[in-house]
């Protein structure tokens, strides 16, 4: 969850206390031991719900580069409203009111899926 950088940063670096539910540390910072502790389970099935929310582009690009190793034989199920933390996805299901309208891989959607394309298209903007 390229979470090294920043605990040894800390003052006592992986000996640091960081409080009560992690009260010293940020949303973001949260977010990734959160994910790191996940992966050290060993876990076949992972579910990350928002699991970047709190990430900024630059650690959320480090994050999901470091998810693409970590995912390799488990199943993930990743529930986001960021496209950047999707779009790799081997299967992404598009909701409108609570219904699955749609399934498939990022390309099929964006080519045959006008939902999908426009809320994409919104995002990227």
């Amino acid at each position: 969850a390229h979470a090294d950088e920043f605990i040894r940063n800390l003052p006592q670096g992986y000996d640091t206390l960081v409080g009560e539910r992690g009260a010293l540390l940020s949303g973001g910072q949260k977010q990734r031991i959160a994910i790191a502790r996940a992966f050290l389970r060993g876990a076949p099935i992972l579910i990350l719900d928002e699991a970047t929310s709190a990430l900024d582009s630059d650690s959320e690009a480090a994050v999901q580069d470091a998810l693409r190793h970590l995912v390799v034989g488990k199943t993930v199920l990743i529930i986001a409203h960021r496209f950047s933390t999707i779009r790799d996805a081997s299967m992404i299901l598009v909701f409108d009111q609570g219904r699955i309208v749609a399934q498939g891989d990022h390309t099929s959607l964006y080519a045959g899926n006008a939902l999908y394309k426009s809320l994409y298209d919104r995002q990227s903007g």
